[in-house]
């Protein structure tokens, strides 16, 4: 049960870090995220990560840091990776970023990786545990019973819609992606105000060329 709050908590902290980002660049609120709710999973996963594979004991904060690259990297990587498999769209590009892997991650975002998963380890989840061990345990259950509901249902509709848009990706020529991407958005906007949300949460993503020079 800690576990599985210490992942929601994290999660909604790595929604509301992409909204501020946002926030602060557009100046407009963006819901970000795969999915409907205030929480991006890969965040929850990543700390779990971290805490898992590097222990509960660890004084050696440069051992802490790089191993918080190199698994958070292996995540953004995989995810990216699965999700453009899955939906045909890739969700986000660093190809014009220097030092960047297929697109899929880049320098610039994994030195923040580091930082953000030393905080985590050192200061927030301290913190964080020990105010998730005061709750009484009756009521631990109800909240993670709760939780755990409302973030399957989420996960099932968030992957409905994006089945439809696949289909619809499918049904299409896939000979030039931008125009592609426009009847997509196109689709998104003319079916429900669901679907804007995942126009809304990465205006810029891709769609991938099928056919012989797919890569």
């Amino acid at each position: 049960m800690n576990y599985f709050l210490l992942f929601m908590i994290y999660s909604f902290l790595g929604w509301l870090m992409e909204v501020l980002v946002t926030l602060v660049r557009k100046r407009k609120f963006v819901n970000r995220g795969f999915l409907i709710g205030p929480y991006c999973p890969i965040y929850g996963y990543g700390v779990l990560g971290i805490l898992t594979l590097i222990g509960k004991n660890n004084n050696d904060i440069l051992s802490v840091f790089l191993k918080s690259i190199l698994i958070c990297s292996l995540l953004e990587y995989l995810t990216s990776y699965l999700m453009e498999k899955i939906f045909k769209a890739r969700w986000w590009d660093y190809s014009k970023k220097k030092f960047n892997i297929n697109g899929r991650i880049c320098l610039e975002t994994m030195m923040p990786f580091g930082i953000l998963g030393t905080i985590c380890f050192y200061i927030l989840n301290p913190f964080f545990l020990k105010n998730i061990n005061s709750i009484n345990n009756n009521f631990k259950i109800i909240l993670c019973i709760c939780l755990a509901i409302a973030f399957i249902i989420d996960n099932i509709i968030s992957f409905n819609v994006m089945n439809k848009i696949k289909i619809n990706i499918n049904l299409q020529r896939m000979d030039d992606t931008e125009k592609i991407r426009e009847d997509v958005i196109k689709w998104i906007e003319n079916n429900s105000r669901l679907y804007q949300h995942i126009k809304n949460a990465y205006p810029n993503f891709k769609i991938r060329k099928l056919g012989k020079n797919k890569q």
